[in-house]
């Protein structure tokens, strides 16, 4: 799996902390805060960042290469938004948009056990679109334990040229990745990594979207569930759905 250049926390602060300045992406956000000079960007760095210092950062932006109304646009954003930002930078975010605790694991702790990854936005939800989210949750399932063993950022994905690409190889360990929705080429990419991808457009608990898998896992599973869980085709029977 690809690392994120920042620790699941930063990568959190700053991916929130884009969605609320207006036309201003993730990669412009890291680049302002770059500019600030304070070194890495770690949680230190950022509970140090003021809206003065923000603002000022984008004005100065060495992209715009002149462009005047550009340069403005930046200065003249709602303040409203650059202290929300600011305060989200800060780690002062709402419950529902803090990581959920994970759960200890070790390889090997679950025989029989499948890996799930779920687009998420906020805790344990399943809300998330797979280009967009700001995470995946990760589960290891087996038929009679399920375990949330990891959450990973998905803000480095908007520093790449292939952020679809990107964000497949961030649950490439996974057999399982559920989404509120994908676009056809993610979907495409998704399949051709060997992920089953199921999307659920009215999202829900993500616990109790996994915990429907592994009711499967506890009876006969059908053919791409077995072939995921490594199970020889001798022993593989004929699925039945269960019945309603």
């Amino acid at each position: 799996m690809t690392e994120a250049p920042f620790s699941n926390e930063v990568a959190l602060r700053i991916g929130l902390a884009a969605r609320v300045l207006p036309n201003i992406s993730v990669g412009d956000l890291i680049e302002a805060l770059e500019r600030l000079g304070d070194g890495d960007l770690d949680e230190a760095s950022l509970s140090r960042v003021t809206v003065t210092q923000l603002k000022a950062s984008f004005g100065q932006s060495p992209d715009v290469d002149g462009d005047e109304e550009h340069e403005t646009d930046f200065r003249t954003k709602d303040m409203a938004a650059f202290k929300e930002a600011v305060r989200i930078l800060w780690g002062e975010t709402n419950e529902a948009e803090k990581s959920p605790p994970l759960e200890p694991y070790r390889d090997g702790d679950l025989p029989g056990s499948v890996r799930v990854a779920v687009a998420s936005n906020s805790q344990e939800q399943l809300d998330g679109h797979f280009g967009s989210c700001l995470r995946y949750l990760i589960y290891q399932v087996s038929p009679t334990q399920l375990k949330l063993i990891d959450a990973r950022p998905t803000l480095a994905a908007d520093l790449t040229s292939d952020k679809n690409a990107f964000r497949v190889n961030l649950v490439k360990d996974c057999k399982v990745l559920y989404v509120v929705s994908a676009g056809g080429p993610a979907a495409a990419k998704v399949i051709k990594a060997d992920i089953h991808l199921i999307q659920i457009a009215e999202g829900g608990a993500a616990r109790e979207v996994v915990r429907r898998l592994q009711q499967v896992l506890q009876g006969a599973p059908p053919p791409w569930l077995a072939k995921a869980l490594g199970m020889d085709e001798s022993e593989r029977v004929r699925y039945r759905p269960a019945a309603d």
